[in-house]
């Protein structure tokens, strides 16, 4: 047991008279999740170590001692920030409200989505909300999607990695991944094919951007998503084409 271990025990048990009844509950429902089944895997991520990961996965494991809602946006940033700096990473997050990047890790300005529907695919990514769309011209012109396409790499260089925290699996056997969104693969939107829904109710009318690869195999879709929304969402992305950095599963019953 090392000394900053011991210190903290020391600190537990010193508190542990103080507190009340309900206090002590909580306190050993935690300890009690803890003891469950967990399994935490890594693959080679320049962003978690085994500390990192071991931190996080806990860290997730607390929230659902209290809650059958999956991790959320604000948490998983929050967290993730928290972890790393335990692993002696210089991590901060963005300001409140700032529309690009959401935390600086080293220097490193990144993106953080969570992905949580109910009819998530395995293998095949969807960002609901990648960003929103509420400036510029767009009504039922079709070419006016040449111009929501240059927002999306506009807001692209606000930052220069992507992640996002998947919920495959729910109560009780919970199974999150974290997946980075390359850049780069993103960015062959340059070279999509460009169609507006003209028979769509809403206003503005949505449309896609279709991209394929050299041999016609899809990659990915934009959809420009109108009405009130206004915002991108990116549909039926490739997993196999994305980066799998960490992944956790743990059973938690009774809560």
């Amino acid at each position: 047991m090392t000394d900053e271990k011991l210190r903290l025990v020391k600190l537990l048990v010193d508190a542990m008279p103080k507190l009340t009844l309900g206090q002590l509950h909580w306190i050993q429902r935690v300890v009690a999740v803890f003891g469950g089944f967990h399994q935490y895997t890594t693959k080679k991520s320049d962003l978690f170590d085994e500390i990192v990961l071991r931190s996080f996965g806990d860290a997730m494991r607390v929230h659902h001692s209290f809650s059958v809602e999956p991790f959320s946006k604000d948490k998983f940033e929050y967290v993730l920030v928290e972890v790393l700096k335990l692993s002696g990473r210089k991590a901060a997050l963005a300001p409140k409200g700032n529309p690009g990047h959401d935390i600086t890790v080293d220097g490193v300005k990144i993106s953080l989505k969570t992905q949580a529907d109910k009819g998530i695919k395995e293998n095949s990514l969807w960002v609901s909300k990648f960003m929103e769309l509420g400036k510029g011209q767009w009504s039922n012109r079709p070419e006016e999607l040449e111009d929501l396409r240059l927002q999306f790499f506009e807001h692209m260089k606000s930052y220069d990695r992507i992640f996002s925290l998947r919920t495959l699996q729910k109560a009780p056997r919970w199974k999150y991944e974290l997946i980075e969104i390359p850049k780069e693969l993103l960015m062959r939107a340059k070279g999509g094919s460009l169609e507006m829904k003209l028979n769509s109710r809403q206003t503005p009318k949505p449309g896609y951007c279709y991209v394929s690869d050299a041999g016609g195999q899809k990659l990915f879709d934009l959809y420009f998503d109108g009405g009130t929304e206004r915002k991108l969402q990116i549909k039926n992305l490739e997993k196999g084409l994305c980066i799998v950095h960490a992944a956790w599963e743990f059973t938690i019953f009774n809560v």
